[in-house]
């Protein structure tokens, strides 16, 4: 596989990918969509609630830390996960101003 070379796109565009690359895992989605469910932050019953192996969660919610989309807090011998409500706000602007650019399509062409 060749390599993305992100440096040719601009900042919003590599933005726009690596939300869609998380958005592209169903048990990426099932963790968020169970932290906005709970409205909480959310130590250690993701295993049991999504049914993946402890290893596969944290690498999900390693990810989903690193793109801003959720936070954690270390509370004792475990970390507490929750929705990162200011990234997230933000994050739906950035995808909502993207996914509405169709408005302006021409409907002559193809």
């Amino acid at each position: 596989m060749g390599l993305v070379k992100t440096e040719l796109f601009s900042t919003r565009d590599n933005e726009i990918a690596l939300i869609a690359k998380a958005f592209g895992h169903p048990a990426r989605v099932a963790i968020l969509q169970h932290l906005f469910k709970i409205d909480s932050c959310v130590c250690g019953d993701l295993v049991h609630e999504i049914g993946l192996a402890q290893p596969t969660i944290s690498q999900h919610l390693k990810e989903l830390k690193q793109l801003g989309l959720i936070k954690g807090n270390v509370e004792g011998t475990s970390v507490c996960y929750c929705i990162d409500k200011d990234n997230w706000t933000r994050m739906k602007a950035l995808m909502s101003d993207f996914l509405n650019q169709d408005s302006s399509i021409n409907s002559s062409c193809c």
